[in-house]
């Protein structure tokens, strides 16, 4: 039995494939917002005269509000619509985006509006997730996770091209300033096709049926139903094994994406000795590989259930490998000298971690009611993004503090792929969503879990 409710209307394959494809773009958008810091470094810390651990500071800003963000907007999410949350978060990002357009705008301001992008970006991932499961049932979650996930790649392959051209034409700041208005259009595309589906938790589904023409039916199958969604506590799910270990393995993930995101441009132009095409290029490699990769696992996941594999097996299992060949990965990269050998390394360590987030995220959401979901994809997330508040300083203090900034980055890239490797053997060994999902039902409605055929 599902712990999800029964749906309030039949679910419309095609408007789900618009949501779908409006809450890629939302990440995409998402990840570019956070990625222009790092594409610009050079120039920003040129014109503001800022050292390593200075610039690594405003990277780090960006995370300050970040974690308590997600909660607060994470148990929102229980009670209210999808269409007016996202389109509020976005509207807070364009907004932190456009005041570095002043020439004024120096360390302060970008280390305000860095604080209020986190604060607004903080509940994107889990929210966006929250939003994809509405429209389908428990069964066929894996694949849609991935492909929320991969929005967040294709941030890069299309983001960071355009960051640089703008960065090339009108200066650091323009970047900033086409963001925001990027954010402003996709709001408007949002708000047009943009909702909740027939999988929501039973509050927001109800409040989105009151103002769809098929409220009628909605309400019909709820009456139906004969009973209110049940709930239990979130302790119950919060001291599973799956919520544990999926959390602190979503952490180092979290940990080497900020890496990236911070100090994998300044890296490849000023150790690798790319320029700025070549940049582009390269970090364009590791979002490619994400896309491949958290595409063929969710794809792999979803057969795997189909077929009866277990759900530790489908969500678990091959989300810990994807992060233990993560941090095997960074591991190598800073122990090989050919340009050749190196850029696999890179495109497979900084991204193969991103195939086990989507996988987590279908495991958590399968342990715990859908009228809760929300609040624990968000609770999840927000501890796990702590690694991203520590990321960017710690890295930069290495850099700082080593013997010469190339050995910094040795130490920054080898701390990063010891995390991934402790991420993963923990994700295998307690990722359990079939074991947790008995644990954390109500008592009268223990479900009993059924390989889906």
């Amino acid at each position: 039995m599902s712990l999800d409710p029964p749906p309030p209307a039949a679910a419309t394959p095609r408007r789900a494939r618009v949501v779908i494809a409006l809450l890629m773009a939302f990440m995409a958008l998402n990840f570019a917002d956070k990625g222009v810091l790092g594409l610009v470094a050079d120039p920003i810390r040129d014109d503001l005269d800022l050292t390593a651990t200075e610039f690594g500071t405003i990277a780090s800003a960006f995370y300050l509000l970040f974690s308590l963000s997600a909660v607060l907007v994470g148990f929102l999410g229980n009670r209210m619509r999808a269409r007016p949350l996202l389109a509020v978060l976005v509207l807070i990002w364009s907004v932190a985006q456009l005041p570095i357009l002043l020439p004024v705008a120096g360390f302060a301001v970008l280390l305000g509006t860095r604080v209020l992008l986190g604060a607004g970006e903080g509940p994107s991932l889990p929210l966006a997730n929250h939003t994809a499961f509405g429209w389908f049932p428990q069964e066929r979650r894996s694949l849609p996770a991935a492909l929320v996930t991969m929005g967040g790649a294709l941030g890069a392959v299309i983001g960071a091209p355009l960051v640089l051209v703008v960065n090339s034409t009108l200066g650091w700041r323009g970047s900033f300033g086409i963001l925001g208005v990027l954010g402003l259009l996709w709001l408007l595309a949002w708000w047009r096709w943009g909702g909740d589906g027939p999988y929501a938790s039973a509050s927001t589904s109800a409040s989105a049926s009151a103002s769809a023409s098929a409220s009628a039916s909605a309400s019909a199958s709820t009456q139906d139903t004969g009973q209110e969604e049940a709930r239990v506590p979130y302790r119950r799910v919060f001291l599973t094994g799956t919520w544990l270990g999926g959390t602190f393995s979503m952490f180092t993930v979290m940990w080497s994406l900020a890496l990236a995101l911070t100090w994998l441009p300044t890296w490849l132009e000023d150790h690798v000795h790319f320029s700025d095409a070549e940049v582009s290029g390269a970090i364009g490699l590791p979002s490619v590989s994400g896309l491949v990769l958290a595409l063929s696992a969710g794809v792999l996941a979803q057969r795997l259930l189909k077929r009866g594999a277990s759900p530790r097996l489908a969500q678990g299992v091959v989300g810990a490998i994807a992060t233990l060949a993560a941090g095997a990965c960074l591991l190598g990269l800073t122990r090989v000298g050919p340009v050749a050998l190196m850029l696999p390394l890179m495109a497979i360590g900084f991204a193969a971690g991103n195939a086990q987030t989507p996988l987590t995220n279908a495991a958590i959401a399968r342990i715990c009611p859908a009228g809760q979901r929300a609040a624990a994809l968000a609770t999840a997330y927000a501890i796990a993004a702590t690694s991203s508040i520590l990321a960017p300083y710690v890295s930069g203090r290495l850099i700082d503090s080593a013997a010469n900034e190339a050995a910094g980055f040795d130490h920054a890239f080898d701390l990063s792929g010891w995390l991934l490797l402790a991420g993963g053997l923990v994700a295998f060994l307690t990722v359990r969503p079939d074991r947790d999902a008995q644990a954390t039902a109500p008592e009268d409605r223990r479900p009993s879990i059924v390989p889906a055929s």
